[in-house]
């Protein structure tokens, strides 16, 4: 991959810091967890997972944070592993428009603003871990990809300690491979790991060695390092907003994602159907996760 291209001096956070900033809930409330599909979600902000991680990360703790989409609903059906994780996860969020809507026509108090994704929170993350100082490990991607990204984000934010793992390598537990990711891992001490290997292999690794891994705020984050490194484009946001990011994606790439797309919905229509009965018989209300 070539890596001539002129890094941008970014403004994201400059004009993030100009503008109001949107009022956010400081505790975790019971209601703010609901079962969607037969799984549980939490209806938070973007601010929110953010403010949670750095108050979980001061408190020297562990914790998974997870995201659904109908990708990932799908994929746990037949993955006891991923069952597991989602079982394990601290916080969850809900990375899809079309499922808000669906939570919102059952009566769940889904709003826009519930929209999680590493797009979502990049620049604000990014400026705390810069402003504190923090350790950043990503594990994932090709290691053009880890260079490449390492390097943008560090000239970015300078006083951010980045390094990144490529997530081509034997993860079997016992494996010569595993234990040397696993030890480099727990070298660095990272206060934040993040694991962008794709659903279900983060979710499956992550869990697998959850008992290893150092007291981080560990994410599963997908493609987070090729957007950085220029390797994958993203949609421009208005399109997440109304719930066609997919259909961007899936021009970009028909022959990886149509299945995704196109074909697992179909898998979850009796989940559907089983929600919707549930709304209509307790008269819209939301139901207890």
């Amino acid at each position: 991959m070539a890596d001539s291209a002129p890094i941008k001096t970014r403004t994201a956070a400059t004009d993030r810091r100009s503008k109001a900033r949107q009022p956010f809930r400081r505790e975790r409330r019971p209601q703010e967890r609901v079962r969607l599909l037969g799984q549980p979600v939490d209806l938070v902000r973007p601010e929110e997972v953010l403010h949670h991680m750095e108050r979980w990360i001061a408190e020297g703790r562990r914790t998974v944070f997870a995201n659904h989409n109908l990708h990932s609903l799908s994929l746990m059906r037949g993955s006891p592993a991923m069952q597991a994780f989602y079982e394990r996860a601290d916080l969850i969020e809900l990375d899809s428009t079309p499922l808000m809507a669906f939570a919102r026509l059952i009566g769940l108090n889904s709003r826009g603003f519930h929209r999680c994704t590493y797009l979502d929170w990049r620049d604000h993350f990014w400026s705390l871990v810069n402003r504190n100082g923090w350790r950043v490990m990503y594990v994932g991607g090709t290691a053009e990809v880890c260079r490449i990204a390492v390097e943008r984000l560090t000239a970015r934010y300078p006083r951010a300690v980045i390094e990144a793992q490529d997530g081509y390598f034997d993860m079997t537990p016992g494996s010569e491979g595993n234990q040397a990711v696993l030890d480099r891992v727990s070298a660095f001490k990272p206060q934040i790991l993040f694991v962008g290997m794709g659903m279900p292999r983060q979710e499956e690794w992550i869990i697998g060695n959850i008992d290893t891994l150092p007291p981080a705020a560990i994410f599963s984050v997908g493609a987070a390092f090729d957007y950085e490194a220029g390797a994958q484009k993203t949609a421009p946001r208005w399109m997440g907003r109304l719930g066609i990011e997919w259909l961007y994606r899936l021009t970009a790439d028909p022959k990886r994602l149509f299945h995704r797309y196109c074909v697992e919905p179909w898998s979850l229509i009796d989940l559907i159907w089983a929600d919707i009965l549930t709304a209509l018989k307790r008269g819209g209300k939301a139901s207890a996760p």
